[in-house]
């Protein structure tokens, strides 16, 4: 009886112990967690200082937030997962009752000092996560959850049918590449497909690719560059910009049929340059001004801002060129008269003996006695005066309406000409 006693408080002894062996205090005070270790938190989780501490990193991209072109700027909402071994904090799981996993607060124990070498935002917008989680190979796993502003170099020449290519490029602060190495844990074509299945908002963009490099940045540092590729959803732009000035030009075109008796016409015409001249501020206030060369946007703009200038300018000057046409044959008529009354003049001075009311002077050019006394003057052969008149102006007239529709089809075929050019460039230009 004695015995089975003494075995029963053996086994429950025993029991008791496996008991207190399957907390979490008990492996914290194995790892030597439970009070301050500054070691754990300073140095770098090695036991021998020769040995490369390898970081696993990758980003998922979450959201496209916003694009500033102007500023040369992209926010975009990611998180970042990082890996790394600490030789300091393994266990065997089967000693602890199976725990494997531990989290504990990232402050007690060393983090990689990695930072994004583009970043251009506030630290507000980063959210650490404060655990970790530890394994009993001595993984740790961290994750932050950033909203990130990044530096990007735009390409805005095919806007807004272009595709920017970002990098955001992570990297050590402090340790170089024999001491801290960052390597991908995950292959392109899985970064590519992930934020489709985690993105919140995209916003005017859509994410194209997402690839990774590993290489020595300067200082001999493990630098790896994730490059962003987002193409732009042109359709608002087509909407607002694009068509708009498009209608514009066609206006412009049938503003040739317009009947210049109307008036309506250079008023029109006028309109309508006004109204590119409006696109074009809409555009300055899209575009940044720090471009070297000069987005197809603003040569589309350009051109048909130019090509609307011309229409009015020739219209003007045909306008002249109609007057001046007119006018002259009135001039020479005008001269006519003159001849005429100052012939009437000296007949009368020098007493001739035609009947009274034919040596009045001819005082108007309305008299009814001048055109008999013009064909009195004309010669056999020759044609009235009057009719020479019309004949010249009838051929000055003419002569501008063949010059108008000269320009209308050389304008026509510039017109098309150009926007056949700019569309291909938008569409195969690289």
């Amino acid at each position: 009886m004695a015995a089975l006693t003494l075995t029963l408080l053996v086994l429950a002894g025993v029991s008791c112990s496996q008991a207190s062996d399957c907390s979490y205090s008990s492996l914290l005070n194995h790892l030597n967690l439970d009070g301050t270790n500054s070691a754990l938190q300073i140095e770098r989780p090695v036991k021998n200082w020769n040995t490369t501490t390898e970081v696993q990193l990758e980003m998922i991209l979450g959201g496209i937030l916003d694009v500033d072109e102007k500023l040369q700027t992209a926010t975009i909402h990611i998180y970042v997962k990082m890996c790394w071994i600490n030789e300091h904090l393994t266990w065997n799981s089967s000693e602890f009752c199976g725990i494997n996993m531990l989290t504990i607060p990232v402050s007690m124990i060393w983090v990689p000092d990695i930072i994004i070498q583009e970043d251009a935002s506030d630290n507000i917008n980063s959210q650490d996560d404060p655990l970790v989680s530890v394994f009993p190979d001595g993984k740790v796993d961290v994750v932050k959850r950033l909203q990130l502003t990044y530096i990007c170099k735009f390409n805005l020449f095919r806007f807004p049918f272009d595709i920017q290519t970002c990098n955001i490029t992570f990297s050590s602060l402090n340790y170089d590449e024999s001491l801290l190495k960052l390597v991908k844990s995950t292959d392109d074509s899985t970064l590519t497909k992930l934020p489709g299945l985690n993105m919140l908002t995209e916003g005017e963009w859509k994410l194209v690719k997402i690839e990774s490099i590993s290489f020595m940045s300067v200082g001999h540092r493990s630098a790896l560059v994730y490059q962003i590729s987002l193409e732009r959803k042109p359709f608002l732009y087509v909407i607002n910009l694009i068509l708009p000035l498009l209608f514009l030009l066609v206006l412009d075109l049938a503003s040739f049929f317009i009947s210049e008796s109307s008036g309506e016409k250079l008023g029109f015409k006028v309109t309508i340059l006004l109204s590119v001249f409006v696109l074009l501020q809409i555009l300055k206030d899209i575009l940044p001004s720090t471009e070297d060369s000069l987005p197809l946007m603003a040569i589309y703009c350009v051109s048909v801002f130019t090509l609307v200038w011309i229409s009015v300018l020739e219209m003007m000057l045909m306008s002249q060129f109609k007057d001046v046409a007119c006018c002259v044959g009135e001039e020479r008529q005008n001269a006519e008269v003159v001849k005429v009354k100052e012939a009437g003049y000296r007949n009368e001075s020098a007493g001739t003996d035609k009947p009274e009311e034919n040596n009045s002077p001819l005082d108007l050019p309305g008299d009814p006695r001048l055109p008999k006394f013009i064909m009195d003057r004309t010669k056999p052969g020759q044609k009235p005066p009057e009719t020479q008149k019309n004949m010249e102006k009838s051929n000055r007239l003419r002569w501008v309406k063949i010059f108008d529709s000269v320009f209308f089809v050389l304008y026509f075929t510039t017109v098309v000409l150009s926007q056949v050019f700019l569309f291909s460039l938008w569409k195969f230009h690289i």
